[in-house]
């Protein structure tokens, strides 16, 4: 199998576009409270948003020659996803990366490695997110895969699918469930706003939310 892949099944324009509406919490209570990746991976700002379609790239912890590659071959939009060990002490990914990113129109960055320069990135305003944020350098030796399944933060991410993040952490959705997944966090999008409307308006928690035959059943007793 060749060390780097260049065509791949993304999911379908409109499909990404329609869940970049939707937040990660909303997403992955969708979706079966499926897809969440470790939250121990954030983004370097609490503002950063990003959503498109994974460019998975295989790294050896320390090595950042395949993320070099990944950003040359990554298409406009995708975000580029590395799986580099959950090693917390390198900073693979800096300002100067960054800036061949933005050139290139890559949505976004995720890494289960450190990055650096993050005071450059945010002014940049590329999203991106890491386990971690280290000084330590990088060498260029290892030669690895592009665009083969790899597992980031606890999920199987294949090449195409949907990662979707923002202050909350990151979600994935698989390409083929993503138009489904959408009218999913849509549906539950309305529901929560009728909820929030209806607790401005007096409602309960108890009534709102059902739970009095469920306290019932647990038999909680109070003194009203």
């Amino acid at each position: 199998m060749p060390n780097i892949i260049t065509k791949i099944e993304r999911a379908a324009a409109e499909d990404v576009a329609a869940l970049a509406k939707f937040g990660t919490a909303t997403i992955h209570e969708a979706q079966g409270r499926l897809g969440a990746l470790n939250s121990s991976i954030k983004p370097i700002d609490r503002n950063m948003r990003l959503c498109g379609p994974a460019f998975t790239v295989e790294s050896a912890p320390r090595d950042n020659l395949m993320l070099q590659l990944a950003i040359h071959y990554a298409q406009k939009g995708d975000v580029i996803v590395v799986s580099a060990g959950e090693y917390e002490e390198a900073g693979s990914f800096g300002d100067v990366l960054g800036n061949a990113c933005v050139a290139k129109g890559i949505a976004g960055v995720v890494t289960d490695t450190g990055v650096r320069d993050t005071l450059a990135l945010i002014e940049l305003g590329l999203p991106v997110f890491s386990l971690s944020v280290c000084i330590k350098g990088t060498v260029k030796e290892t030669l690895c895969q592009i665009n083969g399944d790899i597992v980031v933060g606890g999920q199987m991410i294949r090449p195409g699918d949907v990662i979707s993040g923002d202050a909350d952490g990151l979600v994935m959705v698989r390409k083929e469930d993503a138009a489904e997944v959408a009218v999913k966090s849509q549906t539950r999008d309305d529901v929560e706003a009728d909820l929030i409307e209806a607790y401005k308006a007096g409602g309960t928690v108890i009534d709102l939310c059902n739970l009095a035959p469920v306290l019932a059943a647990k038999g909680l007793t109070t003194d009203l």
